[in-house]
């Protein structure tokens, strides 16, 4: 079986390694081109592309599947089927009409919840109990194709977008490779998705993690885990950015500015911000130019944090 798999960040590293330990022939890898990051902005390849040459597979980075030069460059590879997972273009028909078996895409909810760049982050946001992973048949639409599988996993209150990511690679991975297995035998049939209960999500901008603190604790705690590892949730002290990694919602103790830093001794948690709504316990902080600390230890070098009154958007 002639496999083409299609992915970028992390999510999709476990998927093409299975594919691989099951011994799937994998011809070629197409991932994102490699871009500019971190401070010195220097290039850093996608994961996927890691992963890739470490297992010595072809890794091919096209700028856009649309022109008839990538297209005709995939139809010679001969893909009987192509799996995607998380790659970050929308393949056009000329490309999904190439496999006989179709093109498969491993996407992060339950579909048609969230379809979308960010469905991890919005779940989280959503206050949502369970996501999940779907796995469909895709077609020319953003994530509307039909699905041949679900699997449903609960949200739990410490969960980031990066910790839950991780968990839906996993279980997606599985899932995947079920799918595949009764696909290809013909003995699964596509479930078209209920467009009446569609939702979708865009892309997360960097202004997002800017704290708004009249918000309530349990939204503000929501963003704080929904923006982990990116683009974080920070407030400003000092002058300085003042990420808050790790957070817990607290019931409120009379009526405070929203903002306004006070001193705490309960649940762990030794200082937290009041909100439009309750207080936000804050258990993990990193200053701009900082290592990331337990808040008590940044608060006994920042004593003076407590009774300020920090920014809202």
């Amino acid at each position: 079986m002639r496999v083409v798999f299609m992915g970028s960040p992390e999510f999709a590293v476990t998927p093409l390694q299975h594919l691989i330990l099951n011994q799937y022939q994998v011809v070629a890898v197409y991932t994102q081109p490699d871009r500019q990051a971190g401070r010195g902005r220097s290039l850093a390849a996608p994961p996927v592309k890691r992963a890739a040459s470490a297992m010595g597979l072809p890794v091919i980075q096209p700028t856009r599947l649309r022109n008839a030069g990538s297209v005709s460059q995939l139809a010679d590879l001969h893909p009987e089927i192509i799996v995607v997972a998380a790659f970050g273009q929308i393949l056009p028909q000329t490309v999904l009409d190439i496999p006989v078996h179709g093109c498969i895409n491993i996407h992060p909810s339950l579909l048609p919840r969230f379809r979308g760049v960010s469905p991890v982050a919005q779940a989280i946001l959503a206050g949502d109990r369970f996501t999940g992973v779907s796995v469909m048949l895709m077609d020319r639409g953003m994530d509307t194709g039909p699905v041949l599988a679900r699997a449903q996993v609960p949200v739990s209150a410490r969960d980031t977008t990066g910790s839950l990511t991780a968990k839906l690679s996993l279980i997606g991975t599985q899932l995947l490779l079920e799918v595949l297995t009764c696909w290809l035998r013909g003995e699964l049939t596509p479930q078209p998705q209920n467009e009446a209960e569609a939702t979708y999500c865009g892309a997360i901008s960097k202004e997002e993690g800017d704290i708004d603190w009249r918000l309530s604790a349990e939204e503000i705690w929501r963003h704080v885990r929904a923006y982990q590892p990116w683009p974080g949730c920070y407030t400003r002290w000092q002058g300085r950015q003042l990420k808050i990694i790790e957070a817990v919602p607290l019931r409120g103790e009379g009526a405070l500015e929203a903002g306004k830093v006070v001193a705490l001794e309960k649940e762990g948690v030794a200082f937290g911000v009041n909100t439009g709504d309750g207080v936000l316990g804050v258990l993990r902080v990193q200053l701009e130019g900082k290592r990331a600390m337990p808040a008590a230890d940044f608060l006994r070098g920042q004593s003076q944090l407590v009774g300020a009154i920090l920014p809202t958007t």
